[in-house]
Order: structure tokens, then C-alpha cells, then sequence
């Protein structure tokens, strides 16, 4: 393991994944793979009144980084609205990228920054932004029709 990518912060991450179990009762769900890699990231929503995140549930299926990404997106998640959703997922692939110089205003996401000159390594962790924001657009979608 690279030492500048797996650190003691990321590896702290990939332990801790909050809402770790799948919901029964999910108005959407989205699943998201790395062909590079075969991380995969599976993430149920269900949404309140206002469209905003009121419960998630993921399945991590991913490498230290996809973990550790899926732990701040679902450490933040709640409450938040596609529109925030979409922005976060934006700014983290732009930042991974070299296209800003900043994750955007998600928390914690600057971890990721020893990561940017390794692109086999940005698909694992914009797993999990990519499956959230994928399954909200689905529940609003559902809630529309």
C-alpha cells in the first residue's frame, strides 16, 4: 500500500462507515462500479417531504479509498438535497481531476488530495457520491410520475 494514499485518516474512514445496512423499505437505489477496479457501491434512499435525504442505507463493496469516501458522503448525507448532492459529486470529480484546486464544500473530502495524480484510483471514490446522487434523482423522479 502507497502510504501517501492509505493513510491512518483514510484507513480510520474505511472502519467507520455509517449506515452500513440496506433499507427494506428504499423509494430508490442505485449501484455504482469501478470497471478498473471492481469496487462497488450500492446506496438505498428515502427521501422526506422536501426531497431532501431522510434515511440511507449502503452496501460497500470497495478498496480502502472507496470505503473511506462512502464514509463521509453517508457522515453528511442527511438532510441534503439533490441540488447538493449533484454539486458535491461535481466538485469532488473536478477536484480529483486537477480542474480546482478544492473538493468543494463537502466535509473532509480534501483527504482525497494524494489521490489526484493516480486516475485508476478516482473511480472508487466517486463511487459513492455517484450512487447517492443517482438514487435521489430516481425517488424524486418516482415522486413526480
Amino acid at each position: 500500500m502507497s502510504a501517501t494514499l492509505y493513510n491512518a485518516a483514510i484507513l480510520r474512514l474505511a472502519a467507520s462507515i455509517p449506515h452500513h445496512e440496506r433499507l427494506a423499505d428504499a423509494q430508490a437505489t442505485s449501484e455504482r462500479r469501478s470497471p478498473i477496479c471492481g469496487s462497488r457501491v450500492t446506496v438505498d434512499v428515502v427521501l422526506d417531504a422536501q426531497g431532501r435525504v431522510e434515511r440511507i442505507g449502503q452496501l460497500v463493496r470497495a478498496c480502502a479509498l472507496g470505503q473511506a469516501s462512502a464514509s463521509l458522503m453517508g457522515a453528511h448525507v442527511i438532510g441534503r438535497s439533490e441540488d447538493e448532492l449533484v454539486a458535491a459529486r461535481d466538485a469532488l470529480a473536478a477536484f480529483l481531476a486537477g480542474e480546482r484546486d478544492d473538493p468543494g464544500d463537502w466535509p473532509g473530502l480534501d483527504i482525497f488530495a494524494p489521490a489526484r495524480p493516480h486516475s485508476a484510483r478516482h473511480a472508487s471514490i466517486r463511487l459513492a457520491f455517484e450512487a447517492v446522487t443517482e438514487a435521489v434523482a430516481q425517488a424524486r423522479r418516482a415522486e413526480a410520475a
